[in-house]
């Protein structure tokens, strides 16, 4: 497989996509609500897509955090608070909303391995701060690293028990942006001091975790020149380095504006800078063969890192779902 995750552009596989999935073989594939119709559909699609690659061990992706984004909606599926919830009832108990976060999570990877997903594109670390663009604002799960840290560390482990891969974002720390990524560059002005007290403090905390995605921003005080997901200072010095994060290594979407030049050099760009693996959710058929005519192979460091997150797969374990539901009327203030 090769060294990229691809989004595809409708609710099933075109014969131009199923014979590009087959030639580039895509390490994963990343669906977003227009991809979601019902759950019959979607295994049709998961399964296509596999089929396609020629290899099981596949992953394949969703965004359903909960509250703003959730690419399993309603009617078919419940709807899922905000991170924010969690650290509104985390002020008031946090013994409760550590549970209510965690079985919130294990309800969610119930819905996702019933398709064939077997990774959630969550916890959001983010730390947010006053003035910054609400691109992050009620996903994070508070405004305190110990309430992101400690909120976080519940959602990722109720993943990993119920068999789903969590990936923690984004690192090393969008929530000082002023600007939204998907339009624009964010410039993070903060020294590398605060941020190590601040937005990089959850990430250490969680630096265990199997997967993570980059921040598209520019941390003047450490690469000026660069976004965070192109840059090999950010990558190896923070990244890799101060916050110990051995996992794979994601970009965010390439097809994000926050992001200069083509296709082709937005995906050399952040695999040069030591992501592991370019991710492309747009679905656009010319831009994906434009970014997989760059990824190499898996391999080195990267397949290691892909292959230690698919280790930590394992057999969902029991859980009581009448808690989750009573908890997650709770964090909601009624049946989601």
């Amino acid at each position: 497989m090769r060294a990229f995750i691809s989004g595809c552009e409708g609710l099933s596989l075109t014969a131009g996509e199923l014979g590009f999935f087959r030639d580039a073989r895509p390490c994963g594939l990343i669906l977003f609500k227009r991809n979601c119709g019902d759950a019959d559909q979607i295994r049709r699609l998961v399964g296509d897509f596999l089929e396609a690659v020629g290899d099981e061990r596949a992953l394949v992706l969703i965004d359903q955090e909960g509250g703003r984004v959730q690419r399993l909606a309603p009617p078919n599926w419940r709807r899922y608070p905000a991170g924010r919830r969690f650290g509104d009832m985390h002020a008031a108990d946090p013994e409760k909303a550590l549970e209510a976060a965690r079985l919130g999570a294990r309800m969610i990877a119930r819905d996702l391995l019933s398709l064939g997903i077997n990774v959630n594109c969550a916890p959001v670390l983010d730390v947010p701060a006053p003035g910054a663009h609400d691109v992050i604002g009620d996903r994070a799960y508070g405004a305190a690293v110990a309430d992101v840290t400690a909120l976080g560390r519940a959602v990722a482990e109720g993943y990993l028990e119920s068999g789903v891969l969590p990936v923690i974002k984004h690192i090393p720390g969008h929530g000082r942006a002023e600007v939204d990524s998907h339009k624009s560059l964010p410039v993070i002005k903060a020294s590398r001091a605060e941020l190590s007290r601040t937005d990089f403090a959850p990430f250490h905390a969680l630096r265990d975790m199997p997967l993570g995605m980059t921040a598209h921003i520019v941390i003047s005080d450490i690469d000026p020149d660069r976004p965070a997901s192109a840059s090999p200072i950010v990558i190896a010095d923070i990244i890799r380095g101060e916050i110990g994060f051995d996992g794979l290594l994601m970009c965010d979407d390439l097809g994000m504006h926050a992001l200069s030049g083509d296709m082709t050099e937005r995906a050399r760009a952040v695999l040069a800078a030591g992501c592991d693996v370019a991710l492309h959710c747009g679905g656009d058929m010319q831009e994906m063969q434009a970014v997989a005519a760059v990824a190499p192979e898996l391999g080195g460091e990267a397949m290691r890192r892909f292959d230690a997150a698919l280790d930590r797969l394992t057999e969902p374990q029991p859980f009581d779902v009448a808690r989750a539901e009573i908890l997650l009327s709770e964090v909601v203030g009624e049946i989601a």
